[in-house]
Parts: C-alpha cells; structure tokens; sequence
C-alpha cells in the first residue's frame, strides 16, 4: 500500500517524505530535478532520506512513467505536490504552467482512478482566491478571477479533480497551501531571499510599501495537514491549509530584523500585477474535517528558519 509523492525532492514533498517513513509508511517519490531552483538542493533533500524510499527520476509530463509507476507499486495514495511553482515567474509562461500544473495532473488522475487509488490529495495555492472580496478566504468562494497563470493552472487542476470524482468516485482532497516557508524553504521563496538580502546588504524590494498580507503557515502544520488528507477518504473537498493571521510584509522583515540584529535596505516598489493584497485563511473546515490544527505561528516560525539558516550557511560544519 504504496504512497506516491510527486515532487518529492522539493521543498514540501521532501519534508512530507521524511514525516512518512519515519511512520514506517513505504513510499515512492517521483521529481524531475528540473532547474527552477538549484537541482542540488533536492538531490540533497533525497539524500536525508537515507536510501529508505524508492524515487524515480521522471517528468509527471511522461504518461509512460507515469504507467510504469502504477504498473511497478502498489499505489493505493497519491500525494499530488509536483508543480511549476512561482506567480511572477508563470506571467509570460503560461503554455508551460498549464502542460505542467493542469495536463500532466489530469494524466495523473487518469491514472489513478485506472489503479485503484484510494485516495488522491491535490497540492493547490491559495492564489486561486485571487483578490476576492470574501476576507478570510473560504473554499466556497467561486476563484474564477486568478491573477496569472500559476493559480489559472492549479484552478483548472481542482476543476478537473473534481469531474473525476464526479465521474469515477475517486476520492479527491484538494489543499490550498498559504505561503508556505520554514528550514529547508526554497531559495526563490521570499522567506529565504529576504533573509538572505538582509545579511548580504542587497536591496529587498517592498512591494505597495509594504502592505501586501500574507498568511504564513510553518511547514510541519503543512505537513500535519497532508498527512491527515491522505488518510481520509472524503469524496472531494477543498481545504484551507493556513496559520488564519496575516501579516504584513512590513511587519515580517522587522521581524527578521529583529532576529539577526541588521537592518534591512528597502526599495517601495509598485506590485505587480500578479499579486494580491491579502491573502487571509479561513481554516475551519480542515480543522473540523482534517483535525487540522497549526502551531507554530510567524514569531516562533521565523525564529526556527534563522536557527536552521546559521547553522546551515553560516557555521563552518553547516556543509
């Protein structure tokens, strides 16, 4: 009874991966180690695996891997995490955002409901809100206006997920992650690029002054809550998954700022048009259905990636 994590060298999958096997959970994980990011960081993330799960090198593009996957393990889960990631980024890739985030997840339905899987838990962003005027956001919301092709291509996805549940009974829990950051974080994400601008005297550009809200939701809470959608068989249902407290980003380097004790050199810039005010999670739903129940809130979060960052880049045995 083989759990399948796509995108399982990135930065949740990896971290999901970790929490599994160390609940003697027999997993398989499929990433293509593309370059978005630094390939070594998620070859690095395989390897705290110690060699415990199976991974496969592959694109969720290749229908024959994919065959090949089901054909080989008994997949009876699917955690869905493998994506082209990034709102600026997908603004003038739209073609590449839908073959990745949209086709390829519909080939992995497709194949899941053939096999026999039981449960298929479909990562998605809280993008997909868009600025929408329901504040905090709910899964009730339409999400019909996205502002780029990141969240177009992962609403689409969900609307998919949902014809095969419709069609084939096969059991759908979609997740909407709200800014996810902590150790282990990726390097294109804001967490770490400002953190890594305030130690290095680089310019960190404060997008409307620094007002934009973001709801940031540690990476165990996260994890927390794919573990709990895996093991439940719910039809289809949207999830929230989100701390419920959003900050500023005005207020989240003056926590940085705090913890290393610089000062941050900052630019206001306009944002663009890919970017929403706020971002705010109404977690109600995870919480009654998932027992979804975050812990770690921003000041304790913050405090634990610079902890991990030092002894990471800046002490000489961090590797």
């Amino acid at each position: 009874m083989t759990i399948l994590i796509t995108g399982g060298a990135g930065f949740i999958g990896s971290r999901l991966a970790l929490r599994l096997l160390a609940q003697q959970e027999p997993i398989v994980i499929l990433d293509n180690f593309n370059d978005y990011y630094d390939p070594a960081i998620k070859r690095a993330n395989i390897a705290a695996l110690g060699g415990q799960a199976a991974v496969v090198e592959g694109d969720i593009r290749d229908e024959a891997c994919i065959e090949r996957l089901f054909q080989t393990y008994s997949i009876r889960r699917v955690a869905h995490l493998a994506a082209m990631a990034g709102m600026r980024y997908s603004m003038e890739r739209g073609r590449l955002y839908a073959e990745v985030n949209t086709l390829a997840t519909v080939g992995l339905l497709d194949a899941a409901r053939r096999h026999g899987v039981e449960v298929f838990v479909l990562g998605s962003t809280s993008s997909v809100y868009g600025n929408t005027d329901r504040v905090p956001f709910v899964e009730e919301d339409a999400a019909t206006m996205p502002l780029a092709p990141y969240p177009a291509s992962k609403r689409a996805a969900e609307l998919f997920a949902h014809s095969y549940h419709n069609l084939y009974s096969l059991n759908v829990n979609v997740l909407r992650f709200f800014n996810v950051y902590g150790p282990h974080g990726r390097p294109d994400m804001m967490p770490l690029k400002a953190l890594d601008s305030i130690l290095n005297g680089r310019t960190i550009q404060m997008y409307a002054g620094g007002a934009l809200l973001r709801d940031w939701t540690y990476i165990d809470d996260i994890v927390d809550g794919v573990i709990a959608a895996l093991h439940r068989p719910m039809g289809f249902q949207i999830y929230n998954l989100g701390f419920g407290s959003p900050l500023s980003f005005t207020d989240f380097i003056g926590i940085y700022e705090e913890l290393t004790g610089r000062k941050a050199i900052t630019e206001m810039v306009e944002a663009p048009l890919s970017e929403a005010s706020i971002t705010y999670c109404n977690n109600a739903r995870a919480r009654e259905q998932l027992g979804f129940a975050p812990k770690v809130d921003i000041l304790e979060g913050l405090a634990r990636t610079w902890a991990w960052y030092r002894q990471r880049y800046l002490e000489p045995s961090g590797g």
